[in-house]
């Protein structure tokens, strides 16, 4: 027998009372709660507040905090005075009582930076509220469970506009910041030299004042990302209304860099910017990550010997790698070095796509993978469809590849 649930048999007499009895106890019945009228006032109030950052009304902002939560509301306002922000939102998914006139809301709030964001970048926030003289007040605000942090919550925001490109730091000076700009602005042309004008072309740069802030505004622990410059976020399933992408730059690794490892940085996470639409769940990691280093070393003078330190002594040892790294090489916890080869692995994969079929087909065979319907096949059709080759006769020649330029 298929159990229906509440109600599924028909039983009678005194059982059918009790079970009835029961089930209004318990809530067990077709009609629906009605909804807490408190979630309608608290939605129309966030929307009022809403309103009030965009139109930069700081009064009207504080209208909606508490006395208690005011100072951290006003902070808050000032802190966003150079984020130039073309949507500010909340959408409340409930709210749950916590005594008489206090309750607490779980909100999605979503922001969109102008001329970066087609629509908005959501993220959790707990709210909690109190009732006095029949309107409700925020009393605090914090990141849901697992939920990031926002630039602005971790300090004051500087600013900087490049022809390309907007940097947005925490604790950072301006001269750096404008640095940054730079390089972004320089690496849009580099990557649309080997994928095209096809992409957004400018690039949103997010810096934070620390290590441990950067992992705040990826929601993990920052020191997985120790010795990692940069990263970039953003959707695999791009669809019309989907947020940019944020290129977020570990103050500490980044500051250590040279003048062309910064380069190299930002056209690689450039590159990931540009590429976003073209890779999916079907993309292995060394051909994404490959193919961004291969981009930004192109070009330049430093031979594969110079750029693939860890490999190449792996490979004068005779530890020629048997097969293209996995994805779970690429794990920022786990051993440098592993991680150093995994990455330089992917990069010359890529350049003996470049060298011995060309760079059209490089990029071709880039977007034939991110294409395939799953990731089961999606290398070995792209490496038969663009490059008229196995798998088998691919990694022997990669493998050749490796000894040739790093023994």
């Amino acid at each position: 027998m298929v159990d229906q649930g509440c109600g599924a048999r028909r039983p009678g007499g005194a059982l059918l009372a009790l079970l009835l009895a029961l089930a209004a106890l318990v809530g067990c019945s077709t009609a629906a709660r009605p909804a807490d009228p408190a979630l309608r006032e608290v939605q129309a109030l966030l929307d009022r507040h809403a309103r009030a950052l965009l139109d930069r009304d700081e009064p009207a902002w504080l209208a909606a905090a508490d006395p208690a939560h005011r100072s951290a509301a006003r902070t808050e306002f000032r802190r966003l005075a150079e984020v130039p922000l073309a949507g500010w939102s909340y959408r409340v998914t409930g709210v749950d009582r916590t005594g008489e006139g206090r309750l607490t809301a779980h909100v999605e709030r979503g922001h969109r930076i102008e001329g970066f964001d087609r629509g908005p970048l959501d993220a959790g926030r707990v709210m909690d509220f109190a009732e006095r003289d029949g309107r409700w007040y925020v009393t605090a605000e914090r990141p849901a469970d697992g939920a990031p942090e926002r630039l602005w919550e971790q300090g004051e925001v500087a600013s900087v506009r490049g022809a390309r490109s907007l940097v947005l730091g925490v604790g950072q000076d301006r001269d750096r910041l404008a640095e940054i700009a730079r390089l972004a602005d320089r690496a849009v042309p580099a990557v649309d030299e080997v994928w095209g004008p096809g992409w957004v072309r400018k690039v949103l740069v997010l810096v934070p004042a620390s290590l441990d802030d950067m992992g705040g505004l990826l929601a993990v622990d920052g020191s997985q990302y120790r010795g990692i410059a940069a990263v970039t976020t953003g959707e695999t399933a791009r669809t019309a209304t989907s947020p940019a992408d944020r290129v977020i730059v570990n103050p500490e690794a980044y500051g250590v860099l040279g003048d062309f490892g910064r380069e190299v940085i930002l056209t690689h996470e450039t590159v990931h910017v540009a590429t976003r639409a073209d890779t999916s769940p079907s993309t292995p990691v060394w051909l994404s990550e490959g193919f961004a280093d291969w981009a930004a070393y192109r070009g330049g003078d430093r031979t594969p010997a110079e750029a693939a330190p860890e490999l190449r002594r792996a490979v004068k040892a005779g530890e020629v790698p048997a097969a293209l790294p996995e994805d779970r090489d690429f794990a920022f916890s786990g051993d440098a070095e592993a991680l150093a080869r995994a990455y330089e692995t992917g990069w010359l994969a890529c350049a003996m796509i470049a060298d011995r079929w060309g760079e059209e087909r490089l990029t071709a065979f880039y977007r034939e993978v991110g294409a395939h319907p799953g990731r089961d096949g999606a290398v070995e059709s792209a490496l038969r469809k663009v490059l008229d080759t196995t798998p088998e006769e691919f990694t022997a020649s990669w493998r050749a590849y490796l000894r040739e330029k790093l023994a």
